[in-house]
């Protein structure tokens, strides 16, 4: 007879939780799966084998046994590893992690189409020669590889520099040792070009693919094949990070400082840190690659926690495109109130004529921004979120773009029945109508969230600009990633303001990136390219390093801001959301959270806590939110960590119809 603890596949904080049975079922291991029979009632429920212990610590007349085991859908005891760090570094539930690493749904009935096949017919490519700087990243990278020693490299390349091609160097060389390969990419529209990339190299057969575009089916049997060893690499968005391999031997993450990689769904995980713990427990490395790294990364390479190998000239030594920086206050002065400057009007005409393509970049969708009314004030807001709602006028409907909710626009205002009611502010959608009106002659696509919606639209919208079909391309930070096309000669910014002025202490980082990773998509082939950044502050630290494309001048002034403030990466910073239907309760049970929290730690930590406070997001679907930020430094973590656990487990007993949402460094504060 043998013992162990499991963890009961039940999404209940209550039952978040060990539990001991019996089994005779010999061999049994951490991350296998197995059937119970659970609670009062004896029904038999899905568990995963957490713990194999000498001795029951249950009453052996209390005891219960393991039905069954599955052995197809077992996992391996370092996934539980890792699950029980996530459980601890995020405060989610153990079945919510373990989850995260098992397949979605049930197995599908019938054959299903594979994403990738043999049919896609890629050619097999030549190894190119590579860069001095690629030679050198690439032969340190394989010397941890080789040592099968845990390492996390940091690949700061400027943008075309040869980052990819070190990556698939890297993935070869762990094949060759009989390694796996997770290849992650921020967003499912960079999937494409990455897997033509990798398939040229490796083919089909090596290769699995997991996104969210997938199909559950398709999603269950990708799943399968690389839990049966049928392939080598994985390459997805973030959720790829959880590919059930056992042997891993590299985890590349490449443009690593993109907010996508940071789950607002429980658990609320950071894709960088949960591959390093994977690759921590297999010996494995991580390649985190960026030409604008997060502060937080270069922070961690300036003081040795990374290996940080500099890649600084572009691969076919094309020089980096020219910026100019123009000051839109000084364009509304001379009486142009378009938003396009006369500079980049002219160089659109330039570059139309020289037969060269053009990207014009806002990260904003829609039409307008928010309707208001003119005589009374009043904004249009979302009835379940309080915030103003966009303009989409190939709807002819505002939407809220936080939970989709959707009006027919109103012919009088709502609030005092006047006609007055106007447009305000620019979305991509709107740059599009004017691009047309202003250049007819030209082929104009838009690629953003809306455009992208049906299945294969990106590829289809990319597709065409790849092969000239399309002169200028408008869109979100969607076109600002990844993108490689020779003939680009112009990006525009339409507005390098929008994301400065979000309330968030990234807004300079992220505009920092969002500019320069823009800007690197012109002048990749022979030609080299220009960039127009159009502002209202042409003057901010954040704008004027990114016109002279100097990231280290940027770190040097943002990181000196953030530790004079005590934020990331000099500190945790964590976010308390407490909901609930009634907002007297909501702000009174959050007032009781601080209290306790102070209990816990003692009131001399109360300047690290900010709140709560109303969220600027109010009322979300019918709940209340006030929100708390703790600064949390690193010799606090383990005190702050067992009082948040305790006070959780507090909210979840006793206060009944109130939420509470912990994140770790959240990517929004909304």
């Amino acid at each position: 007879m043998e013992y162990v603890k499991v963890v009961i596949d039940n999404s209940s904080d209550k039952t978040d939780r060990l539990y001991t049975y019996g089994t005779e079922i010999t061999g049994l291991k951490p991350g296998d799966k197995v059937s119970v029979p659970f609670a009062k009632g004896n029904r038999i429920r899905d568990a995963y084998v957490h713990t194999i212990i000498d001795e029951p610590d249950i009453d052996t007349k209390e005891l219960k046994y393991i039905v069954s085991k599955d052995e197809e859908l077992s996992l391996s005891p370092s996934i539980i590893q890792v699950a029980d760090w996530m459980k601890e570094r995020y405060f989610c539930r153990y079945i919510d992690a373990i989850k995260c690493f098992a397949p979605p749904g049930k197995p599908p009935k019938k054959k299903i189409e594979q994403p990738i096949s043999d049919e896609n017919n890629f050619v097999p490519e030549d190894l190119p020669e590579l860069t001095d700087e690629q030679a050198s990243a690439f032969m340190r990278i394989k010397e941890a590889i080789d040592e099968k020693i845990h390492k996390v490299f940091l690949i700061h390349g400027v943008t075309s520099s040869g980052k990819t091609e070190v990556y698939m160097r890297a993935a070869a060389e762990c094949i060759e040792q009989g390694k796996a390969v997770i290849m992650l990419v921020p967003e499912i529209s960079l999937t494409t070009q990455t897997i033509e990339r990798f398939l040229n190299r490796f083919g089909s057969d090596q290769i699995a693919v997991l996104h969210s575009k997938l199909t559950r089916a398709q999603r269950y049997n990708e799943w399968l094949r690389i839990k049966q060893g049928e392939v080598k690499i994985v390459i997805g968005a973030r959720s790829a990070v959880f590919a059930p391999f056992d042997n891993i031997g590299a985890i590349i993450i490449d443009e690593e400082h993109e907010t996508t990689y940071k789950s607002d769904m429980t658990p609320k995980y950071d894709t960088i840190e949960v591959a390093i713990q994977r690759a921590r427990v297999s010996n494995a490395v991580v390649l985190l690659g960026s030409a604008t790294p997060s502060l937080i990364s270069t922070y961690k390479s300036e003081n040795g926690s990374y290996e940080r190998l500099l890649m600084t000239r572009r691969y076919n030594e094309a020089p980096l495109p020219s910026v100019k920086i123009v000051d839109m206050r000084e364009e509304l002065k001379n009486g142009n109130k378009s938003i396009f400057s006369l500079e980049l009007y002219h160089q659109i005409e330039r570059c139309l004529e020289e037969k060269r393509q053009v990207i014009l970049f806002l990260n904003r969708r829609g039409y307008s921004t928010f309707l208001s009314c003119r005589y009374c004030g009043y904004v249009m807001r979302c009835d379940e979120c309080s915030i103003s709602l966009t303009y989409h006028k190939s709807r002819k409907e505002v939407v809220c773009h936080f939970c989709g909710n959707r009006k027919e626009v109103p012919k009088t205002c709502p609030e005092c029945k006047s006609r007055y009611i106007k447009y305000f502010g620019t979305g991509t959608e709107k740059v599009e109508e004017l691009a047309l009106q202003v250049f007819p002659n030209a082929e104009i696509d838009r690629l953003d969230l809306d455009t992208s919606q049906k299945r294969g639209s990106i590829d289809r919208i990319i597709g065409r600009f790849a092969k000239g079909k399309t002169d200028i391309l408008i869109g979100t930070q969607l076109v600002a990633k990844g993108l490689d096309f020779a003939n680009v000669g112009l990006v525009g910014i339409i507005s390098a303001d929008i994301s400065l002025n979000i309330p968030d202490y990234r807004s300079p980082e992220r505009t920092f990136q969002l500019i320069t990773q823009a800007a690197g998509r012109a002048g990749r082939g022979e030609e080299p390219g220009k960039v127009i950044i159009q502002t209202y502050t042409p003057e901010h630290y954040a704008i004027q390093s990114a016109a002279v494309q100097d990231y280290y001048r940027f770190y040097k002034t943002e990181i000196a801001i953030r530790k004079s403030l005590g934020y990331p990466p000099f500190s945790d910073l964590i976010q308390l959301i407490i909901s609930a239907e009634d907002e007297e309760l909501t702000r009174n049970i959050s007032e009781e959270i601080k209290e306790a929290f102070l209990r816990r730690v003692g009131t001399i930590h109360k300047d690290y806590i900010l709140g709560p406070k109303p969220a600027p997001m109010n009322r979300i679907k019918e709940l209340y939110r006030y929100q708390m930020l703790i600064k949390c430094f690193p010799q606090h973590w383990e005190l702050y960590k067992e009082a948040l656990k305790n006070i959780k487990t507090m909210v979840v007993k006793n206060k009944g119809k109130v939420f509470i949402s912990i994140d770790v460094n959240p990517y929004g504060f909304l």
